[in-house]
């Protein structure tokens, strides 16, 4: 009872339009990516959906595109000529009955590098939407910093075994330098259970602490419980924070930069999934991704910004992995047709790429 109120709790006033501004603005630029491409290359797009299900209200443009908002919005597609349906499989029946005009206008007709193309530009689009976000986040407002002092350390922990004390300075893990404590959690979560050498500096000393951090109950940012790799220890409140502004150029490349951080957390954090070394509590699907949207939402406008940022690489990223109905599917299928020198067959074990649906990892 208690879990069924929570999951009510996302649709309040603030949450709900949070929550489809959010996921409508980045299944629309995903699919924008691939709208733009194949339509680049003389491609017939029949339909640009966002969400699925039955269309709520929509319109057609003068090239014969159907525009629609669908009821279900976890995630959107978009249906090209030659398709037998929203998840890109090819109609092979209907082609041999295409005119010469219709047959210009289908994707399973034209060369196999351009198929790819148009099967990658949806996540493309969603890594360069993150940079223009972050880019102008980073311009507008700069970036804070909390100095890394150990405020607590939890008893028991792994950073208590290893004699890390309250005060303590951390100056580095594993060799990479430490300037901000949210560093932190962001290296020791993808860890993996090793050992980890922690530079402390102690009443003028430089210190190093070998801790091997463990998968423990904890709570993340905004205060929901989780499982994740840990060594145990708390920011301290009082910590001195830096503030530092962006030009257009260092805004930029700090954009570029922590979209890379992203993608290479993603893909390292479900590698520790995989080896059993982080926990699957971790992957959000819609119903996570509303509660977080909601929770971060009564920060702000910005901060709800940067969510997005966040959740279009996670997305991104997610459609890219070689599985049936996503992106990366379509991609797996097109490079055994371009080793096999012909496409693997008909029916359905063809592999979709227009089908984009909505989770992440965070």
């Amino acid at each position: 009872m208690l879990d069924a109120m929570h999951g009510l709790a996302v649709w309040t006033p603030m949450g709900l339009p949070a929550f489809l501004f959010v996921i409508t603005l980045v299944v629309f630029f995903h699919e924008l990516g691939h709208f733009l491409v194949a339509r680049y290359f003389g491609v017939t797009v029949e339909i640009f959906s966002i969400g699925f299900g039955r269309e709520i209200f929509g319109w057609t443009d003068r090239h014969g595109t159907r525009w629609k908002i669908s009821w279900l919005p976890i995630g959107g597609y978009v249906k090209f000529a030659g398709d037998a349906d929203a998840a890109s499989r090819p109609d092979h029946e209907a082609a041999e009955t295409m005119t010469a005009d219709q047959r210009k206008g289908a994707l399973q007709l034209k060369p196999l590098y351009q198929r790819a193309l148009v099967a990658v530009s949806g996540p493309l689009a969603n890594f360069i939407l993150a940079i223009v976000i972050l880019t102008g986040l980073c311009f507008y407002a700069g970036r804070n910093a909390v100095t890394p002092v150990i405020g607590q350390v939890t008893k028991d922990s792994p950073a208590a075994a290893a004699g890390i004390k309250p005060g303590d300075l951390v100056t580095s893990i594993d060799g990479t330098p430490v300037n901000d404590f949210q560093q932190m959690p962001e290296i020791i979560s993808v860890s993996g259970g090793s050992p980890l050498a922690i530079g402390i500096r102690r009443a003028g000393r430089d210190l190093t602490f070998w801790v091997t951090p463990r998968i423990m109950k904890t709570r993340d940012m905004l205060g929901n419980n989780t499982s994740q790799m840990v060594i145990g220890v708390r920011p301290d409140l009082h910590a001195p924070v830096t503030h530092e502004n962006y030009g257009p150029v260092g805004a930029f490349t700090a954009a570029c930069s922590e979209t890379w951080s992203i993608i290479k957390g993603t893909i390292l954090g479900i590698g520790q999934m995989i080896t059993g070394h982080a926990s699957t509590d971790q992957l959000r699907g819609p119903a996570g991704i509303a509660q977080m949207t909601k929770q971060v939402a009564e920060f702000g406008f910005l901060p709800l910004l940067n969510l997005v940022a966040i959740l279009s690489v996670s997305i991104g990223l997610a459609n890219l992995f070689p599985i049936p109905l996503l992106d990366g599917g379509h991609l797996l299928y097109y490079g055994c047709e371009a080793v096999l020198g012909r496409p693997l067959g008909r029916g359905p074990r063809t592999l979709g790429s227009g089908l984009d649906w909505f989770w992440c990892w965070g």
